[in-house]
């Protein structure tokens, strides 16, 4: 094997600490949501309309079931592997006040599940197909759910192992889709074609 055939591992260095990104997420405008995905940070678009009404229709699938966890939007959680990462996902199934007394961000331990709905904001977008399953993987969460508008799809990733989801499954809106254990239920994802837009 020569020199060129030995595969170059470039390190990114964080571009803040993890204090110096909290301490500017504080600060930062109502209308702006920061994350910290893999030491970058990141500004995730606040939720449309039709982003709204998806999240609040699975609240309320959630809400019509008995002993069934919550749906909480916009929870602040730690990810990836070492917990540096911080992110707001669209959702959070977790236990009913599982998150009382937590600060902004939350540990993901004894999470569910986490929910991703595309903005049509290509970086917000990009983070959301390429960098967050990594990351809520690596933080042992069971089950990820992206509903991609752009392509009206919704993507089931679960299986988490060393940092990655071992299992994902693609259908179309309009199609049964069964979210694994442990969240354990069938979405008829029809209603999703209204809210595409």
């Amino acid at each position: 094997m020569s020199v060129q055939d030995v595969p170059v591992r470039v390190e990114r260095r964080p571009q803040m600490s993890i204090e110096e990104f909290e301490e500017l997420e504080r600060h930062a405008p109502e209308t702006v949501w920061l994350e910290f995905i893999r030491g970058r940070l990141a500004v995730k678009r606040g939720p449309d309309g039709n982003r709204s009404e998806i999240i609040a229709w699975l609240q309320r699938l959630w809400a019509e079931r008995e002993r069934a966890p919550w749906l909480y939007a916009y929870r602040g959680l730690r990810t990836e592997a070492d917990r540096m990462g911080r992110v707001r996902p669209d959702g959070v199934l977790a236990p009913e006040r599982h998150f009382a007394g937590h600060g902004a961000w939350s540990d993901p331990a004894g999470v569910f599940m986490t929910v991703e709905v595309t903005s049509g904001d290509p970086d917000t977008d990009w983070h959301v197909r390429g960098q967050k399953p990594d990351g809520y993987a690596a933080a042992g969460i069971p089950v990820y759910l992206l509903i991609d508008r752009d392509d009206r799809s919704v993507v089931v990733f679960n299986q988490p192992e060393d940092g990655r989801y071992r299992h994902e499954e693609k259908l179309p809106f309009g199609a049964s889709v069964k979210l694994p254990d442990p969240v354990n239920i069938t979405l008829d994802t029809e209603p999703l074609k209204q809210f595409s837009d």
